[in-house]
C-alpha cells in the first residue's frame, strides 16, 4: 500500500516540498507525507513557528533521513533554501500545516517566482482540533490571534484588540501563545505557560488603559474597535473565560475551562494555546462542562 502511494506521488527531481507535520506526533502525519518525506534529497525542520516533542521527531527522523533545524532567517531570507530546490528534492517540514502561517505562504510565491516547484502536503492543524475537541462551533471562531512576550519591553495590544471585537461579534477566539522571548526567531524557544499568557493579556489592558485616548477613530473601524474595548477593559479577571489547550492531538492532551485569575495556577504543557469565549449555545456550554 504505502509503495503504491510512494509511486503515485509522481514527485519532481527538484523542487520544494513543503510538508504538513500535524500537531505532534509522528503518527499523526498522513502517509503522503511520510512518504514525500522520504524521497525528499534533504529535510529541514522548520522550528520557530511551532514544536514537536524531540522524541516524536526522532522518530520521524529514524524513518524518512537526516533532519537539519532551520530558523526565521532562512525562511523569511531563504536564498539558500531555494538555491538548493534548484538543484535537488528539498523537503521542509512545519508543524500543522504547511500553509496556514503567511510565512510558507510567501516561501511558496518565492519559489513560483524563481521558476521552482513547490508542492504541498496538508496536516491536521491546531485550527481544526481545538473547535471539535471542545464541542464549540466552527462557524463562531472569529479572527485568529498571537499572545507575544513583551519583546524589549514593547506591548502590541493588536492581539487584545482582536479578541474584544471577536466577543463584541459575539465569537469565540482561538489565540496561539508565543515561543520566542527574544521574537527574533533564531532559537532559545521557551513555550509561553498559563501565567506568562494572563500576564501578556495584563499589560495589554494596563497599557490600553493608560493610552485609551489616544486611539485613533477615523473609521467605522476604529469606533467599532473602541467601544468594543470599552466593554473588555472593564471585564474583571474572573469574569474573562477562556479554555487551556495544551498539546492539543497528542497523548498528553489537556483541556481545562477556566477564567483569566485563575489560569495564571494551572499549568500548562510542551505547547499551548487558548480560546477567548464569545455567546454560548447550549450545547457549547454542555459541552464546556466537561472540561471543568
Amino acid at each position: 500500500m504505502t509503495e503504491e502511494i510512494s509511486d503515485s506521488l509522481n514527485l519532481p527531481e527538484t523542487g520544494l516540498i513543503l510538508i504538513g507535520m500535524g500537531p505532534g506526533k509522528f503518527s499523526s502525519m498522513t502517509i503522503e507525507a511520510i512518504q514525500a518525506a522520504k524521497q525528499c534529497d534533504s529535510l529541514r525542520y522548520e522550528a520557530y513557528t511551532a514544536l514537536w516533542p524531540q522524541n516524536e521527531l526522532d522518530l520521524l527522523e529514524a524513518e524518512c533521513g537526516e533532519i537539519t533545524k532551520v530558523m526565521r532567517p532562512e525562511i523569511e531570507t531563504p536564498e539558500l533554501l531555494l538555491e538548493m530546490a534548484r538543484n535537488s528534492l528539498v523537503g521542509l517540514l512545519v508543524v500543522g500545516d504547511p500553509l496556514q502561517a503567511t510565512t510558507h505562504v510567501d516561501l511558496q510565491l518565492q519559489a513560483a517566482e524563481a521558476g521552482i516547484e513547490c508542492i504541498t502536503f496538508h496536516g491536521i492543524s491546531i485550527t481544526t482540533i481545538v473547535t471539535g475537541a471542545l464541542g464549540l462551533s466552527n462557524y463562531k471562531f472569529g479572527r485568529q490571534t498571537t499572545l507575544t512576550y513583551p519583546y524589549g519591553g514593547w506591548v502590541a495590544t493588536s492581539p487584545l484588540e482582536v479578541i474584544a471585537m471577536n466577543m463584541s461579534l459575539g465569537q469565540h477566539t482561538l489565540a496561539l501563545l508565543d515561543l520566542d522571548p527574544t521574537g527574533a526567531g533564531t532559537g532559545q524557544q521557551k513555550p509561553m505557560m498559563p501565567a506568562d499568557a494572563v500576564q501578556s493579556v495584563v499589560s495589554m489592558i494596563d497599557k490600553l488603559k493608560n493610552n485609551f485616548d489616544d486611539l485613533l477613530n477615523d473609521s467605522p473601524y476604529d469606533a467599532f474597535k473602541i467601544e468594543s474595548l470599552r466593554t473588555i477593559l472593564n471585564i474583571p479577571l474572573n469574569d474573562f473565560r477562556v479554555v487551556l489547550c495544551s498539546d492539543m492531538g497528542t497523548p498528553s492532551q489537556n483541556i481545562v475551562s477556566t477564567n483569566l485569575e485563575a489560569l495564571s495556577q494551572i499549568n500548562g504543557g510542551g505547547m499551548n494555546c487558548l480560546v477567548f469565549l464569545g455567546n454560548m449555545s447550549d450545547v457549547e456550554e454542555k459541552a464546556l462542562l466537561r472540561w471543568q
